[in-house]
């Protein structure tokens, strides 16, 4: 099942920007090279898929969002972006290089992301991306399932978006479908949130969609204010909330003789 969330691309700017900030660090593992085509899946409002085009490469970005496309065509209009489901696009161009920064895990069909990436790829090419691995946000879900069943007695784990794998499960998936593995890398990198002890609140507006369906905003504030209270004990220091990041970074390469 897809996701529901509704982006709001001013907001994941204004309140989000360390997503991107982070994610230049995977542009450096990438190494774009001139004349390169390279295909950002997942780019969001396109800030990677930008900076990967200074290298000189040839970028297209994809993403399932059409308001996060529409802005990051209006930030970006000399660079081509178009909506795809990232966990099945098809490409009539074979790309040297497949990037994607914190999207995959809102991608549960991971075989479908894999067939698709390994298909859009020539022969040599790699796959490079970073995303949440087993137990990312895990004060910030357990505290939101734990509050959404004591108070309105729903099976809210069932609601959750996320694809979190152990990085044992996902080479195994790639590997499954013939890429050979270069790096694999699972690490903690927690996250300060903006606003101080509002910080929760606009990190939940900007990806708690799929757990709220179905209540009213006044509803919605409720919940999110004890999810809050509940997670900033456990997350506050420094004058500020740090999200429990885990993540996975991995490099796979396309063998030379697939097809």
């Amino acid at each position: 099942m897809s996701s529901i969330n509704q982006w709001q691309p001013e907001v994941y700017d204004q309140k989000l920007g360390f997503v991107s900030e982070y994610g230049k660090e995977i542009v450096t593992l990438l190494n774009p090279q001139k004349n390169e085509l390279i295909l950002d899946l997942g780019c969001g409002t396109g800030d990677l898929t930008y900076e990967i085009s200074l290298s000189g490469a040839k970028v297209h970005g994809v993403d399932a969002s059409a308001d996060m496309i529409r802005k990051a065509q209006d930030k970006y209009p000399s660079l081509h972006f178009d909506i795809a489901d990232g966990q099945q696009f098809h490409t009539e161009v074979l790309y040297d290089a497949v990037f994607s920064n914190a999207a995959l895990h809102w991608m549960k069909d991971a075989n479908g992301v894999i067939q698709s990436v390994c298909h859009a790829l020539r022969p040599g090419g790699r796959f490079v991306a970073e995303f949440g691995g087993k137990d990312n946000v895990k004060t910030i879900v357990d505290a939101m399932i734990d509050v959404l069943t004591e108070e309105y007695g729903i099976d809210a784990a069932a609601r959750n978006p996320w694809y979190f794998p152990s990085i044992g499960e996902y080479c195994a998936l790639l590997e499954r479908q013939g890429f050979t593995v270069r790096l694999a890398h699972y690490f903690d990198r927690p996250t300060k949130l903006q606003d101080g002890e509002q910080g929760l609140l606009s990190w939940l507006a900007q990806f708690g969609d799929d757990f709220f369906q179905g209540f009213t905003a006044g509803e919605i504030s409720h919940i999110c204010r004890i999810v809050s209270r509940r997670v900033n004990s456990k997350l506050w220091h420094d004058d500020a909330v740090y999200a429990d990041y885990k993540r996975i970074r991995v490099i796979a390469e396309k063998p030379i003789h697939a097809t």
